[in-house]
């Protein structure tokens, strides 16, 4: 059957994992970027539009550096990426020039996304070089990143690229098939999943950790990823990049890999770069009622509603609500830092002068700076 969904889709983003970029370390696998960028090549001839975010600049510096193990020390990981993302650019700057595209290097960190105008700033290069037919190829400014500011894993990246151009379609090679029922290394019958819905919850007890030292994800991120792209309307394909002919398979609607759909209509542009732009900094526990009134009424969250304040955020910074069970159930912009919140939590609006000496708002977080999760 085909799956018109990955067929019809016009705008891609295609992420390549550093094990398969660097034939799980033993230095960039050129052939292959070649086999990709073929691909790519062909996709493009058929006026789908890409941008690729490439792992393997750290794998890449290793290699050329001569070490045998990736370092611990952040310095360290950051002399690797400068070096190894000279040849990562070069090799596909060489190989997309024999179909006569251009391609544009673009390091983002989270804080280029945190920040409202950098996040359209970023959005305006992308686009105006989709335009151009440049392909962009996108990485993680791992020469300046620290774990604060981390995306995490370039499965995130991609999602969140994904999202910043209104992507149709998000393809994850890996060096798996896709998601299985059981670990395929060691379970001869794990079965394939074909096709899901990316916030299905059951999904999440097939993914595990990271299996390699190469790259920062596992199968759970890639999860996570497809939850994220889902926000922006964006399905995902999670598929074995070491398949010669994968690409064509996807854009030809073949069965391939894992497909996780989008279940839900893309969010407002604000409201979607709230959902995955910006890293959380703490938390507010809601009590039934507030939970209840933000998922069915749409309502903006009152102090009243919050039973527990953890974490140390000031005014203006993202904060998750989640349930009493940990459940997220919504993120947004916080009017209050994180003491005055526990100051006032579980207290009426109008209560909020006398405690705190002044009332900035009637709300801890306004609607419009709110967006539900679930």
């Amino acid at each position: 059957m085909t799956r018109t969904i990955t067929r019809d889709a016009k705008r891609w983003v295609i992420k390549i994992g550093s094990a398969l970029l660097t034939n799980d370390g033993a230095g960039l696998d050129r052939q292959a970027i070649d086999g990709w960028v073929e691909q790519i090549a062909q996709l493009l001839a058929k006026g789908n539009e890409v941008v690729l975010v490439s792992s393997g600049a750290i794998a890449e510096g290793i290699v050329r550096l001569g070490w045998t193990t990736r370092p611990e020390s952040i310095h360290e990981l950051q002399a690797a990426a400068a070096v190894g993302q000279m040849g990562l650019i070069q090799a596909y700057e060489s190989s997309f020039k024999r179909y006569d595209r251009h391609t544009a290097q673009i390091l983002l960190d989270h804080d280029d996304l945190a920040s409202r105008q950098r996040y359209l700033n970023a959005r305006g290069a992308l686009q105006t070089l989709i335009g151009l037919n440049v392909v962009p190829i996108v990485n993680e400014n791992d020469t300046v990143v620290t774990d604060e500011i981390r995306f995490g894993d370039n499965d995130s990246l991609a999602a969140l690229v994904a999202n910043l151009i209104d992507a149709d379609m998000l393809v994850i090679l890996t060096d798996k098939d896709g998601l299985y029922d059981a670990n395929p290394d060691n379970n001869p019958n794990a079965q394939l999943v074909s096709e899901a819905m990316a916030d299905d919850s059951s999904l999440d007890a097939l993914a595990g950790g990271s299996s390699g030292s190469l790259g920062r994800g596992g199968m759970i991120t890639k999860l996570q990823a497809a939850r994220l792209a889902a926000r922006s309307g964006c399905s995902t394909v999670i598929a074995g990049g070491r398949n010669q002919q994968i690409l064509h398979q996807v854009a030809a609607g073949e069965n391939v890999g894992t497909l996780l759909s989008a279940s839900q209509k893309p969010l407002a542009a604000r409201k979607q770069w709230l959902a995955g732009q910006l890293q959380v900094k703490g938390k507010l526990i809601l009590d039934a009622g507030a939970v209840k009134v933000l998922t069915e009424q749409g309502r903006s969250l009152l102090a009243v509603g919050v039973s527990a304040v953890q974490g140390k955020f000031t005014r203006g910074e993202l904060v998750s609500c989640v349930d009493s069970h940990g459940v997220e159930i919504a993120r947004g912009l916080v009017n209050y830092n994180s003491d005055e919140a526990n100051r006032i939590k579980g207290q009426s609006t109008e209560a909020i002068p006398k405690i705190l000496g002044y009332r900035d708002d009637d709300e801890l977080i306004h609607r419009d700076n709110l967006v539900i999760s679930r």
